[in-house]
């Protein structure tokens, strides 16, 4: 009999441990500026979530489950009401988000240090957040805008321009990336004619479009969002103020490719993206999930869910401020690497007390103790279709 009443306890505690949940929030601009990028990011965090839970979830049994919000991307007031309705309604351990650069912040100093909980954003890559103050509470798979003001200088000289206007969206990520390429446009010989804001969402962007022209330039950088961006393009066409532009990450979609593809043929820019097995791996994963794993910032949310979960199972706790001392064990060497797909192995031996190098779908390395290193895609339009041409 006593056999059997411990029999019949442990049975109820593992079903009360297969029963338990955590909730992971998934806040990112499902409506605004980067709606048609936020589907396929959404799917990428979504689809190692399901990995995990599918392999028995993690810390003995505990499923994993996401819950959306919408941060907008650029209204910082909806985002933290977004966030606060993920932490005190939904009770999500952490955030795989946010998305925007100046929605992330506020979200951070509003809603994630005050309560305790953990951001991992995909996409979020204003200068200004490597030193923003966060209690270890904030980190990023997306490298910072530092990178690629540098990594855009180089391409745009790789293709014998000197001389290009800017203009760039009026936000912590427009002015953060603006200001990083000049600079580094400026280190290797290049001159900047114009470096101009212009506001997302005009009607009309006849004024600013006039402004860059009179400045002149061999190309036309839109460091914006591409709703926004591909109408100042459009403008710019028309009025035959430019005909070569340069489109960093905020631009590069296929929404771009869709609305003006066979109008900006010669046209090239670059986004967060790497090459490689982990990538390969997780587009034929992305695929057969029925989504475009390709779309900017899909693999990355898909690594930052993954390490919110690796965190978590490392410190044997769902609690961030004890889980987010691990984000940097379980994404950096030493350890074995782990790949898409893979996420259950690295579960078991974290759970055996190994250690882990979590490769992921970008080959992720956080550098400044919270962000990735990054590569970078580097794409152009030929005959109306966006092409990769190589990676830096």
């Amino acid at each position: 009999m006593k056999k059997l009443l411990l029999a019949s306890a442990a049975m109820a505690l593992a079903g009360a441990a297969s029963a338990q949940e955590v909730k992971i929030g998934v806040l990112l601009g499902f409506t605004g500026p980067l709606e048609a990028l936020a589907p396929n990011m959404a799917a990428g965090a979504e689809l190692a979530i399901a990995e995990v839970t599918a392999a028995g979830g993690i810390l003995g049994g505990t499923k994993v489950t996401a819950v959306r919000g919408d941060s907008t991307c650029v209204d910082a007031a909806a985002a933290t009401t977004a966030a606060e309705r993920l932490v005190t309604s939904d009770r999500v351990a952490a955030i795989m988000g946010a998305d925007c650069s100046g929605v992330t912040r506020a979200v951070l100093q509003n809603v994630a240090r005050p309560n305790g909980i953990l951001m991992i954003s995909p996409s979020a890559t204003s200068p200004a957040l490597t030193t923003e103050e966060s209690d270890g509470l904030f980190f990023r798979t997306s490298p910072s805008d530092a990178r690629q003001g540098v990594v855009m200088a180089e391409i745009i000289k790789s293709r014998g321009l000197d001389t290009v206007a800017v203009t760039y969206v009026n936000n912590d990520y427009g002015k953060g990336l603006a200001d990083s390429f000049q600079a580094a446009f400026e280190a290797v010989g290049g001159k900047v004619t114009l470096n101009a804001a212009h506001e997302d969402q005009k009607a009309d962007y006849s004024a600013e479009v006039g402004a860059l022209a009179a400045a002149g330039g061999q190309a036309l950088v839109v460091a914006g969002y591409v709703g926004s961006g591909t109408n100042i393009v459009r403008n710019a066409l028309d009025t035959g103020a430019f005909d070569l532009f340069v489109f960093p990450d905020g631009m590069v979609s296929q929404e771009l490719e869709d609305r003006l593809g066979p109008d900006i043929n010669g046209s090239f820019g670059q986004n967060p993206a790497s090459a490689g097995e982990g990538a390969a791996k997780y587009h034929e994963m992305a695929k057969a999930a029925g989504y475009d794993g390709t779309s900017p910032f899909s693999a990355e949310a898909y690594d930052a869910a993954a390490l919110i979960m690796f965190a978590m199972q490392a410190a044997n706790s769902t609690d961030a401020k004890v889980f987010k001392d691990k984000v940097l064990d379980v994404a950096n060497a030493p350890g074995e690497k782990i790949l898409p797909g893979e996420l259950a192995r690295g579960l078991e031996i974290l759970k055996a007390g190994g250690e882990i190098d979590y490769q992921g779908a970008t080959d992720v390395e956080l550098v400044n103790g919270r962000e990735a290193a990054g590569s970078y895609r580097e794409i152009e339009f030929r005959d109306g279709k966006l092409v990769v041409v190589g990676y830096r």
